[in-house]
């Protein structure tokens, strides 16, 4: 159990996930019933994203997301490399 919150991560995420599919007629927006759950669609598994959240800046300095977005990020801007590129190929969906 992480501290803070009195239920797993998972549960937690379920929960977000299933509010953002209420559909209401003052609500911006709704998540439509047929996209799968939130870490399903980032490819992330439970463990990778607590990683993250705990320890985001370590792994990264400036660029994050799927490593082919970054990469074409970075020759957009004209850098040759980034810092964290191999955790955005471990963290990240590389499709």
């Amino acid at each position: 159990m992480p501290p803070g919150l009195p239920f797993q991560l998972n549960d937690y995420l379920e929960l977000v996930d299933w509010s953002g599919r209420i559909l209401r007629d003052d609500k911006k927006g709704a998540i439509p019933d047929h996209l799968p759950g939130i870490l399903q669609r980032l490819d992330m598994d439970a463990k990778q994203f607590t990683y993250l959240a705990q320890n985001f800046e370590h792994p990264f300095k400036n660029l994050v997301g799927a490593a082919h977005h970054v990469r074409k990020a970075c020759e957009s801007i004209g850098l040759n490399w980034v810092h964290g590129i191999r955790h955005c190929e471990t963290f990240f969906s590389s499709r």
